[in-house]
């Protein structure tokens, strides 16, 4: 009885000793262990980084851009630019970004003119010292002009082709802005065509591939694909060399066809997607087809890069990176934004990352109501430089080599299309509906 009386009482004296301990707080923010952004504040840091020299093609003036950068024709190897650019003139295009329109159509350049699809199917060509030169509005008579958006441009063959949210193809004079000709889509035609001898290629709805005629707009020849509804507003402009033509889908499905007579060489699929990401869930390609020499660069909104053999469709690599706009091949090195706002170098031989460097995300953090992030459009090559524009007002500037930003530009309003550049001027549409040139 005794020795349970003394046991209890050194338990008891415990007890209260430990009571009167100091509780240690730890310093620092709290934050829930479940933060959305967890797996995003790491980025993995390669250990050959800085024994990968960069070998750029030289720079050289380019007087045009037709295209979105996919096609090897089309793609400027390194246009000039200066170091640091400032704006020089802005113009009106017609209606900017809403909650209900975007823009989704880079500018196209040639013979002085600058061609711009607005949120609302108007389209503007503008002069090279900022004059509007002539505006077409391709709203169909029994629509409004806000019931639908989405669309892409490319110049060929003499004529400049414009793809309709309304569900239209249209070919109309580059010095006048008449039409032309126009083929019904038969549904959204949100895409960005590709000009290419005497065809234009586009894929409508996400899941049709067309091959029209550029004089006549007659149908040539058509591919299909599974349809998908999850999609990313904008379908891949197509790929296209002497011999084949790339089309991606929203499902995440790539077709490999011979480009004059339309016969299917391969099929292929960009699978896989980012854990714990309801993003990912989201399979479509954001990541233009880029032909390379004999390889296809692709990316997917869900989280992964792959490489291509252009003539079987095998799969060379892939990277555990998204891409939300289409790659950029330079001196042995793959330069892309990926799908968690981070401009990252890659290698074409394997994938493996040299350097990733981050850009801004969340509009407004918070763990657990992060929803909005911003754009970012690019990269672009030039003057030895990659350019990224962005929503968030500015344009950056980064070091190929190392991934360093080097300085930043103010875009007023900030950006909604990727840059381009011409004559050694860059162009990019803002959000307010205003087309800026840099120089």
């Amino acid at each position: 009885m005794k020795r349970s009386s003394f046991v209890l009482g050194l338990l008891a004296v415990s007890l209260l000793a430990a009571c009167t301990e100091k509780e240690v707080i730890l310093p620092g923010k709290r934050e829930d262990i479940r933060s959305i952004l967890s797996e995003q504040d790491v980025v993995a840091a390669s250990p050959n980084a800085a024994s990968r020299k960069l070998i750029l093609p030289k720079v050289s003036t380019n007087s045009s851009w037709t295209h979105r950068i996919g096609t090897p024709k089309y793609r400027p190897t390194h246009p000039a630019l200066s170091a640091a650019p400032s704006l020089v003139w802005s113009a009106d295009i017609g209606a900017g970004d809403s909650k209900r329109n975007r823009i989704t159509a880079d500018p196209v350049v040639d013979q002085g003119r600058i061609f711009t699809l607005d949120s609302e199917a108007l389209v503007t060509a503008t002069s090279t010292a900022g004059a509007t030169l002539w505006q077409t509005d391709l709203t169909p008579a029994r629509d409004r002009q806000d019931e639908a958006t989405g669309g892409g441009l490319a110049l060929g063959a003499g004529k400049l082709f414009i793809a309709s949210g309304f569900g239209t193809l249209t070919a109309v004079d580059p010095a006048t802005g008449d039409i032309v000709w126009q083929q019904d889509l038969e549904t959204t035609g949100s895409g960005t065509p590709t000009v290419y001898g005497d065809l234009v290629y586009l894929v409508s709805g996400d899941n049709t591939a067309w091959a029209l005629e550029v004089d006549t707009g007659r149908v040539r020849w058509q591919l299909s694909q599974a349809s998908d509804v999850g999609n990313v507003l904008g379908a891949s402009a197509p790929a296209v060399n002497d011999k084949f033509v790339v089309f991606a889908y929203g499902d995440g499905g790539l077709h490999g066809a011979f480009r004059q007579g339309g016969l299917r060489l391969w099929s292929s699929h960009v699978s896989g997607q980012r854990r714990f990401k309801s993003m990912a869930k989201v399979s479509d390609i954001t990541g233009d087809p880029v032909i390379d020499g004999e390889t296809v660069y692709v990316g997917s909104h869900s989280g992964r890069l792959v490489a291509l053999d252009i003539n079987t469709g095998d799969r060379k690599w892939t990277a555990t990176e998204g891409a939300i706009s289409p790659v950029w091949p330079a001196g042995g090195s793959i330069f892309a934004l990926t799908d968690q706002n981070e401009l990252v170098r890659l290698s074409a031989n394997d994938g493996s990352r040299i350097w990733g460097t981050k850009l801004p995300n969340f509009v407004k953090y918070h763990p657990r109501k992060a929803a909005e992030v911003y754009a970012h459009y690019g990269p672009v090559l030039a003057g030895g430089q990659l350019v990224v524009a962005s929503n968030d007002g500015l344009l950056r500037f980064f070091n190929p080599e190392t991934g360093a930003l080097t300085h930043t530009v103010e875009v007023p309003g900030g950006a909604t299309t990727a840059p381009v550049i011409a004559g050694g001027t860059l162009y990019v549409v803002g959000t307010k509906g205003q087309l800026y040139a840099f120089r």
